[in-house]
């Protein structure tokens, strides 16, 4: 492909921010040098992705309005300048940005989905946002499952990509990386379940604490869950109170304060202990109207550590964790085996499963990830505009 030409990345979602959005559009924009030049439209503070090949323009705010209309203007002004022949978004919130710039520079529009991006329960997102998403000319999107949301809400098939999202798989964890995050917390030899991510009512962690967590500490009373992350103020369905403030209060009445341990967000290095130092990674992901989990990048991230994960089965998650292989995929919503699972994990122990973990997520690598974002970049190109 033509290496002489610009192409933009409109988004919100890149580092400093950290997240599996974050690292995707990160990968996204390193991918997108192979088709030209790159104009990075996106969050204060993602100036860090600036090189020979990429210019960075940041947004002067956080909020989410205050960056839509700055990223708007600011596309729409470069478009003029730059001419891209192709215009990408990070997600399904800048849909209607890529499209208008990519129709001033005649260029073409790519996004990429995840499942939210979809069904997000607004009618002015469903209004206005949706059809941008069905005149896409490309859809790259992060599961088998997003891809059926979008045809069923109109996008058409022939537009659609699967791409899941990647994982590093040389990791680099020092040997003593288990042993020095046990001793960090004051964790000892005990049994440790780990979650990592945003605290939403998606993420399902309060339900787990109040129905499945009893029952494991009844067979493993010294049993930890390790909560990494904090609660998402962006989230669409956070409820009243903090989704840690929940956790907090439930754990506090039925007298489970010393089996749950809430370490916040964490920086890499600490996470990439965890990862090696916990026995089960839960995801008790929920099936809620108007949210979904597109894929579940943190289930690939903890297999490609040895660490299985117990999952419901709920959106993408079928396509990040192999029953029997990564771990166990329970029936939506079912705590009472939901709980059985961990506790026969606990049992078999981690090791049983480190190899196929970690061979089920090499098949999610980030230059597997590449490969396809550029040969889904070229089909478009070789077709009809």
């Amino acid at each position: 492909m033509v290496r002489d030409r610009t192409v933009f990345l409109v988004t919100r979602n890149l580092p400093p921010l950290r997240g599996g959005m974050e690292r995707l559009n990160a990968h996204l924009a390193a991918e997108l040098v192979a088709v030209g030049r790159v104009i990075v439209i996106g969050p204060r503070g993602c100036g860090t992705l600036a090189n020979d090949r990429t210019v960075v323009y940041e947004a002067p705010g956080a909020s989410i309005p205050l960056f839509l209309a700055w990223a708007m203007l600011t596309s729409v002004w470069l478009a003029l300048i730059h001419r891209p022949v192709v215009v990408v978004g990070g997600s399904g919130l800048v849909a209607p940005i890529v499209r208008m710039t990519a129709w001033i520079a005649r260029a073409r529009a790519v996004t990429y989905l995840h499942g939210l991006d979809i069904i997000a329960p607004s009618k002015i997102y469903q209004s206005f946002w949706l059809p941008a998403i069905r005149r896409m000319e490309a859809c790259l999107v992060n599961s088998r499952h997003t891809a059926s949301l979008a045809r069923a809400a109109g996008v058409e098939p022939s537009r659609l990509t699967v791409i899941a999202p990647g994982v590093q798989v040389r990791q680099e964890v020092p040997a003593d990386a288990a042993a020095s995050f046990r001793a960090s917390y004051d964790l000892g030899e005990v049994p440790l379940m780990l979650s990592v991510g945003r605290l939403t009512v998606r993420k399902g962690l309060s339900d787990f604490v109040a129905r499945a967590l009893p029952v494991i500490v009844e067979a493993y009373p010294s049993a930890v869950l390790v909560l990494i992350g904090d609660d998402a103020p962006d989230a669409i369905l956070k409820g009243a109170a903090g989704e840690r403030e929940r956790i907090v209060a439930i754990a506090a009445d039925l007298g489970l304060t010393t089996n749950v341990r809430m370490l916040g967000p964490v920086a890499e290095a600490v996470l990439d202990s965890a990862y090696a130092a916990c026995d089960v990674h839960v995801f008790p992901v929920r099936d809620v109207p108007g949210d979904v989990e597109g894929f579940g990048m943190v289930a690939i991230e903890a297999a490609i550590s040895g660490l299985p994960t117990v999952a419901f089965a709920v959106g993408g998650v079928p396509d990040a964790v192999a029953n029997g292989v990564s771990g166990t995929l329970v029936p939506a919503g079912n705590l009472d085996m939901f709980g059985s699972a961990v506790k026969e994990v606990l049992a078999v122990g981690r090791k049983h499963y480190e190899a196929s973990c970690k061979a089920f997520a090499e098949q999610f690598s980030w230059e597997r990830f590449g490969v396809e974002v550029r040969a889904a970049l070229a089909q478009l190109e070789s077709s009809k505009p």
